[in-house]
């Protein structure tokens, strides 16, 4: 079944109900068709290409785009728009879309107008005539709905290919893992050009019929009202976002009482932020664990079976290995090695790089994750690493993940990244970057002396993890969805 289709039929059930609010307006499920198809119009007078791309930010207004393009049958192409002119240029070209869904306010954020493509800005469209009358598009589940294209951590970023199939796959194993129903209610705060911000929370929310309440920009002050007003009952968001949410002056415990699930992904959650917030609002805050190219979720810890650090087991028709990457044997619970996945989930490779697409997979078909990770004897994971960013100090294996840990308790830190150092006699050495929390009076940095991290370091962990420096940076460079760039740090060294 097409990712689209629940959608419609969950609009046209009950079309005077809320679907989604955003900053500009809020939409009835009637208004999300109605909206899509007349987008669908406009895609079908000035575009040819296969693939459509959207350049919009986190709202209503990507929905109705992304609905637009499924009604003909097209594939959708996210767009990053806090990329530069040429990173942006560079995945028009490589998608060969031939138009743009964007609006006038959007360019206007960016400073600058993309080539390579016609621009449909919705806001100069007429949604009030009665759009053309279509019949949705029926495609097969292996037909491809989404290119998403990651970060590009090394070189150019590759564009992911989800089929229909893979994001109907997610969005059924999320719904039934957790029990999504009508009654909950969502706040959505991450760019919907990232899988987690577009199937978590647009796709299952649009197919589910729980209303879903956005915010374009991160505000935390703001994003503290819209729980207060909305009183959603799932809150999912990155670590940063729940660090920034712990440091509202005026939030109370009971603006987020109504929350079932508070879940954080995208990266490791610090025990700071995780004891903060079960401190001053009394929440637990959950992990899970996916990647863009799993559609995303893999697993999800559940409140009912919660524990410190773990990401909780695979979703329903997920299957997970722990490999040693030397032989490619399977390793027990409690050992550490490569996660790699299968499932209906799992995308169906890179776009046009079909030796990368190869490498991607190993013998049996279980895409090679990249990260390290370790069950429990009840197959709940827990992530320790990423083979890229491993150090070898010593001829010992150091994961920046456990340096990270160590250094995010200090009081003065509130963000951290760990990279490796040539070193002569030890062949690498970590090397720590910081970023300081902001006095409550003044706002500037607090006070800090790195001796103090490395006092810390050398009281927790072995000798070799210990960074041979601590470095202060304003602003740890970090990705759209907030992750913090070692590749960009590795650059400093």
């Amino acid at each position: 079944m097409s990712v689209h289709w629940p959608i419609i039929r969950r609009c046209l059930y009950r079309p005077t109900r809320l679907a989604l609010t955003d900053d500009a307006r809020a939409y009835r499920r009637m208004d999300l068709i109605v909206a899509a198809l007349h987008a669908a119009g406009e895609i079908e007078r000035r575009s040819r290409s296969q693939t459509i791309g959207v350049l919009l930010p986190t709202g209503g207004a990507f929905a109705v785009a992304a609905l637009g393009a499924w009604f003909l049958g097209r594939t959708v192409v996210p767009l990053n728009y806090l990329l530069k002119l040429d990173e942006l240029g560079y995945v028009i070209r490589d998608c060969g879309c031939d138009a743009v869904i964007t609006a006038g306010p959007m360019l206007q954020f960016m400073g600058y107008r993309p080539g390579g493509a016609s621009l449909i800005e919705l806001d100069g469209l007429d949604f009030r005539s009665v759009p053309e009358a279509r019949w949705p598009a029926n495609p097969d589940d292996a037909d491809l709905a989404l290119l998403l294209y990651t970060s590009g951590t090394s070189g150019r970023p590759k564009g992911v290919m989800l089929s229909h199939g893979n994001l109907r796959a997610n969005v059924k194993q999320v719904e039934e893992w957790v029990d999504f129903t009508e009654r909950d209610v969502v706040v959505g705060v991450l760019p919907q050009f990232h899988s987690f911000g577009l199937t978590v929370l647009t796709l299952l929310p649009l197919s589910v019929g729980c209303p879903v309440h956005y915010s374009a920009r991160f505000v935390p002050a703001r994003i503290v009202r819209k729980l207060r007003e909305k009183r959603p009952t799932v809150l999912v968001a990155i670590p940063s976002m729940y660090h920034a949410l712990l440091h509202v002056k005026d939030a109370r415990r009971e603006d987020f009482a109504t929350l079932r699930f508070v879940v954080s992904g995208g990266e490791p959650l610090p025990r700071a932020v995780f004891d903060g917030f079960l401190d001053r609002f009394g929440v637990r805050i959950h992990e899970g664990y996916g990647l863009t190219e799993t559609a995303p979720v893999a697993n999800w810890c559940r409140p009912h079976e919660f524990r410190l650090g773990c990401v909780g087991r695979p979703l329903p028709g997920v299957i997970e290995r722990i490999v040693d990457q030397a032989t490619g044997r399977d390793l027990g619970p409690g050992v550490d090695g490569e996660i790699r996945i299968a499932g209906p989930n799992v995308m169906r490779g890179y776009y046009r790089l079909p030796e990368l697409t190869e490498a991607a997979f190993d013998e049996r078909g279980f895409f090679r994750t990249g990260d390290i990770g370790r069950t429990d004897p009840d197959g709940s994971l827990y992530i320790t690493g990423r083979l890229k960013e491993m150090l070898i100090v010593g001829g010992e294996n150091v994961f920046p993940r456990e340096i990270e840990d160590v250094i995010g308790s200090h009081p003065a830190i509130k963000d951290c990244g760990v990279v490796g150092m040539v070193d002569p006699m030890r062949g690498e050495v970590p090397v720590a970057f910081v970023e300081l929390n902001a006095d409550p009076e003044s706002g500037r940095p607090v006070e800090f002396e790195p001796n103090a991290v490395l006092s810390l370091c050398r009281q927790r962990l072995a000798g070799y993890k210990v960074p041979s420096e601590v470095r202060v940076l304003p602003v740890l460079p970090r990705s759209a969805t907030g992750k913090v760039l070692r590749r960009e740090l590795r650059a400093l060294v």
